[in-house]
């Protein structure tokens, strides 16, 4: 592609720019005067996109010439309306080029992505935005797979205030990959909006989440340790002095925190003050209960002060306690590369290679090995090309002979049995319960040690004792001048790869090299060099042509078509959005687990979805666009009348009840005979009479109408007080709330009632009702109390009552063959239990749906009538919307909708009277609130019909709900297997439902397993007990299935999820994994879990 502006970019540059994201943000402080080089590159960066884009799309795109490019330059701030249509244009022009032109788009919209990231780091929040809502414009449909891209709108929309949108941003980025570089900036900043935004409860989760993680945020810990590590933040020693200040203070506030400890240890290293460093990270030792980091900077002290020995043996700690620290193998390997041991210095290279992923969480402990500047860039690729130049070098090296130099050190294999010194076992020792596995004196190592090089480096490396003349000879005794002939006499070797090597290594890797780093990584440093310029002037080939902004900030996949293929394997990201394509219902259980082996083990599953997928998150629906009139906006409710036993019974019934948003059954008590005696506040005093009920304490106003405090003006919030009393209590409280009512009336006269009358034909009420203004209705603030949340699901205190609700057809019984919540195999309080509300007139239940989607019975008891308001599901959306507009959580607030609000928005409302002995039907999804008109009791529940709509939307609850980190008290993954193994499915939809759930669950379940032994943790299995309840994570309250994750906090074992242990211990280590199926079994249901075929029968949808 042609561009109408071409700059001279040095490669330092492009690998610079290719590296910065917003991932960066809070870490590179592009302000500091000290900074400016790269602030400078940057800047540059941004000037030449812009330009480019706006020439790209003037010469390519627009055919007419009414519109320039002036349009893109800055638009993000000061547009006109006439601009802002002239962009429109633009952007429509552009959209419809690249139907066609998908390479130029891909090329394109990166470089808006790359726009973002770089307008984000120097602090233009708004040119940020900008760049990031074109990228989205592009995007609509995978933006989702840019982790990245979804944290810098987020960021940016937190520097702008826009709280709402940031919120969302953040919701969807944890949603979408839990494990996230920066998901502990993300839990704060999402806690402190939400906080802001009055949303405490679930404000608090997220703080309390951010407190698990181990490393630092940039909101705490952090800020002193950049102090230490970063250069743009000032001279050193003023840095230096900040970093120990602001560190010394975070211990003064938690002086247990080891994290703190081990940061301090790490200044005093850096300024040289050795005694200081080691009695840091011993306190640290202490506190931190064994941690990898301070191991691995212990023998960075050790190596500074020419104790190899005691090096070797720190890092042996370190690697123990952390099978998967990439710092301390990597040091491990300069110290014998340092020695000469080039066999055990490529085994460490190759143990460190293979736990690199690209995580920014290693800034804060990745001083030992690369300083937190420009010269990280590209250092595991350089890693793995140091490991491709020793494989050279072993495999020309001749056997070591009798007469060969003895070693300095012993061997890695030797090394990971050895005893360690008493100094080091003394520390390691006040830790041996919770690490079984690390070093002691008097326990052998379990697991192997590090791989050592074979003949087939493609294959897994093993342990190998005596190395055969037809296997890769190691060299022991090599100098550094040794190293430089063989690479001179190797030159042509060395040119096949030279493109690699370059795309790896170059002066900006080499310069700058961290002050008081050890002589040996020196070294090795200027082997790099040695080698790049050797490539530099001897290949005449390689040029540095000018290069176009477009190209080099495109996306990674791009990228690696010209780099090294061997960098394929850090390619994560791509690698899974391939393989997600391969899973589908069709395979079978053994194929899927030839397919989940293809994925990397090496990072954990990010996100386990029931859903298709490669799907958008989930997200309120937009309402239909259909404009409703007056009549529509107040439908009349659906409505049928029982005449007999025979009517209930028939399959009409249910067809009419599942046709509809919201449905009244009339007569039902009278046709099938019930005892709604037994549910009256007479009998159910003398049952039981100290039974608990749940009071809510809220102000009485009209149905349709909902004041404020101060009784001035129309809100959406819901006052409502909790506390508890027994039922006999609350009948003392309901019958003088009736007494005093009557005697009120005696005193000032009857003058009207407010309970509708019955005569209307549509079961609803007029529609002269809907008015855009209303005159305020004058009501006292007096307040009421409403008994709620009764439970009645103890077969031994309310046998009578359960017994008699079995009259009930099927599909509306608490217990049947055909609702799904029967399968769930444990009692959910509320939903496949009876629950009992007492009531007084004005008694509110707010605006709800019912929990994860699921269809609800209700049933008045009397004497009194009760007055519904529903909206059917499709329009949710809106009511969310409407919700956020009032500064109200839709799922955590308690909301009674202005009906006026509504009528705007053009969502329709059924609104009719609930009398005693009328079931009312609520449909899965639909939103509704209940207010009471007299005195009365209602009993409710919920059901599932085994439908495809119901088991859609419970899912699409499901997935939203852990978005929102709402807790899900259906446990659908285990209802989902449960459903599979209990009921066949001739619904074709529903089969593919469920059976993609199995799909899902399954794959995450044999990922998360291979992950967990990858990091070395046994998995045990305790197996589940009859009736046992399902496990929720004990910090994200996600639902877990099947591999449990266990810790002892506060003297009880707490299940997490993988993404929550992770947290709480990045290796494992500490945390029980527990499996509570054998792999066989789920195997078996999922594999015999097909479709039904009936004869002579359709499939339904």
């Amino acid at each position: 592609m042609v561009l109408g502006k071409m700059i001279q970019i040095s490669f330092e540059e492009i690998s610079m720019i290719r590296a910065l994201d917003s991932r960066y943000f809070g870490c590179l402080d592009l302000s500091d005067p000290k900074n400016s080089e790269i602030k400078a590159v940057v800047q540059k960066t941004v000037t030449t996109i812009q330009d480019d884009i706006a020439f790209y799309i003037t010469k390519n795109v627009i055919a007419t010439n009414e519109l320039t490019s002036k349009v893109f330059d800055n638009n993000s701030t000061g547009n006109t309306t006439y601009e802002d249509n002239k962009l429109h244009d633009v952007e429509t022009k552009i959209i419809s080029f690249f139907e066609e032109e998908t390479f130029f788009k891909d090329q394109f919209t990166n470089a808006l992505c790359k726009l973002g990231h770089l307008h984000l780091l120097l602090g233009e929040y708004s040119e940020a935005l900008s760049a990031y809502q074109k990228y989205l414009r592009f995007n609509r449909n995978n933006y989702w797979t840019n982790h990245e891209f979804i944290y810098g709108i987020g960021v940016a929309y937190f520097k702008l205030r826009c709280f709402k949108w940031a919120i969302k941003s953040f919701q969807e980025l944890l949603y979408l990959n839990p494990n996230f570089t920066c998901a502990n900036d993300v839990h704060l900043r999402l806690g402190f909006m939400l906080k802001h935004c009055g949303e405490y409860h679930i404000a608090l989760k997220h703080l309390q989440l951010a407190l698990l993680y181990t490393y630092p945020s940039t909101f705490s810990e952090l800020h002193g340790w950049m102090y230490h590590c970063v250069e743009c933040l000032g001279e050193k020693k003023e840095r230096e002095s900040s970093a120990l200040t602001f560190i010394q203070k975070s211990i003064d506030a938690d002086p247990k925190s080891g994290q703190s400890l081990y940061l301090l240890g790490r200044c005093y290293a850096g300024i040289n003050k050795v005694h200081d460093a080691f009695l840091a990270y011993r306190n640290s030792v202490e506190k931190s209960e064994g941690n990898a980091d301070t191991w691995c900077s212990i023998g960075v002290l050790y190596q500074q002060q020419n104790q190899p020995t005691d090096a070797l043996q720190a890092y042996i700690c370190a690697v123990q306690l952390d099978k998967d620290h990439k710092e301390a193998w990597t040091n491990l390997g300069i110290l014998y590369e340092s020695c000469g041991q080039l066999r055990d210095a490529y085994a460490c290279y190759l143990n460190a290679t293979k736990k690199i992923s690209y995580q920014m969480s290693t800034i804060f402990r990745s001083e030992e090995t690369i300083s937190m500047n420009k010269d990280a860039i590209g250092f595991s690729k350089g890693l793995s090309q140091r490991i491709q130049f020793l494989e050279i070098q072993l495999g020309q090296a001749p056997l070591p002979s009798i007469t060969s130099k003895r070693r300095q050190l012993c061997s890695i294999e030797e090394a990971w049995n050895l005893p360690i010194s008493l100094e080091m076992n003394s520390r390691q020792q006040q830790t041996a319960q919770m690490l079984p596995r690390q070093v002691t004196k008097n326990s052998p190592i379990q697991g192997p040690p590090p791989p050592y090089p074979h003949s087939n480096i493609t294959e897994s490396p093993t342990p190998a004792k005596r190395i055969k003349e037809d296997v890769l000879n190691p060299i022991y005794n090599r100098s550094a001048q040794d190293c430089q002939d063989i690479i001179q006499q190797n030159k042509t070797k060395f040119l096949q790869f030279n493109q690699n090597i370059i795309t790896t290594f170059s002066n900006h890797n080499l310069d700058n090299v961290q002050e008081g780093r050890m002589i040996s990584e020196q070294a090795i440093l200027d082997s790099y060099e040695y080698i790049s310029n050797e490539l530099y002037t001897k290949n005449t080939n390689i040029k540095f042509e000018p290069t176009t902004i477009l190209s080099i900030t495109n996306d990674e996949t791009s990228r690696h078509l010209h780099e090294d293929s061997d960098y394929t394997e850090y390619n994560v990201s791509a690698s899974i959005s391939d393989l997600s394509q391969t899973f589908k219902i069709q395979m079978d259980s053994k194929q899927l687990l030839s397919a989940v082996k293809l994925l990397t083990i090496e990072d954990p599953p990010i996100n386990c979805t029931v859903l298709q997928g490669n799907t958008a998150p989930p997200a309120p629906p937009d309402c239909p666009p259909q404009k409703l009139s007056r009549d529509q906006l107040l439908p009349p409710t659906p409505s049928v009348h029982l005449e007999n036993k025979k009517n209930a019974f028939s399959p009409q019934l249910q067809e009419f009840c599942l046709k509809h948003p919201i449905a009244v059954v009339r007569g039902l008590a009278g046709a099938l005979k019930l005892d709604l005696g037994l549910f009256s506040t007479k009998t159910l005093v003398e049952a039981n009479p100290d039974h608990s009920v749940e009071v809510r304490t809220q102000v009485h106003q009209s149905p349709d109408e909902n004041w404020d405090v101060s009784q001035a003006k129309r809100v959406w919030a819901c006052i409502s007080h909790r506390s508890h009393t027994t039922i006999a209590k609350y009948a003392q409280y309901q019958a003088s709330s009736f007494q005093d009512s009557l005697k009120d009336e005696s005193d000032k006269g009857f003058t009207g009632s407010q309970i509708m009358s019955d005569s209307d034909s549509k079961d609803s009420v007029s529609n002269s009702n809907i008015t855009l203004k209303r005159k305020k209705h004058k009501s006292s603030s007096k307040m009421l109390r409403f008994g709620t949340n009764v439970d009645l699901s103890d077969e031994r205190k309310w046998k009578p009552q359960l017994s008699e609700l079995q009259k009930l057809p099927a599909f509306a019984r608490v217990i049947s063959a055909a609702n799904m919540l029967s399968h769930v195999g444990h009692v959910i309080l509320g939903m496949n239990t009876v629950q009992l509300y007492m009531k007084v007139p004005g008694s509110r239940t707010p605006g709800h749906q019912e929990n994860n989607n699921f269809c609800s019975i209700n049933i008045n008891i009397g004497p009194g009538d009760c007055e519904w308001f529903a909206v059917p599901d499709a329009y949710w959306g809106g009511i969310h919307n409407l919700c956020e507009k009032n500064n109200i959580s839709y799922l955590h607030g308690s909301w009674w909708p202005v009906l006026e609000d509504l009528y705007k928005e053009n969502i329709p409302v059924y609104r009719f009277i609930q009398k005693p002995g009328d079931l009312v039907w609520v449909n899965a999804g639909c939103v509704h609130w209940v207010q009471s008109v007299g005195w009365c009791n209602n009993i409710a529940w919920n059901v599932g019909p085994l439908t495809a709509r119901q088991y859609s939307l419970a899912i699409e609850r499901y997935e939203w709900n852990k978005l929102q980190a709402f807790k899900s008290i259906v446990p659908m993954v285990h209802l989902s297997w449960n459903l599979a193994r209990n009921i066949k499915v001739s619904d074709k939809k529903l089969f593919e439902l469920i059976k993609m759930c199995l799909l899902q669950t399954l794959k995450n379940i044999l990922h998360t397993q291979e992950y967990v032994k990858f990091k070395g943790v046994e998995i045990r299995f305790n197996g589940r007990g009859k009736n046992d309840a399902s496990h929720y994570c004990g910090q994200c309250e996600v639902e877990v299935f099947n591999v449990l994750f266990i810790k002892e906090q506060e003297k009880r074992h707490v299940v997490h999820c993988l993404s929550c242990a992770l947290k709480l211990s990045p290796s494992l280590q500490g945390i029980v994994c527990l499996e509570e199926y054998r792999l066989s079994e789920l195997q078996h249901v999922y594999d015999s879990f097909t479709l039904y075929r009936t004869q002579g029968l359709a499939y339904t949808q």
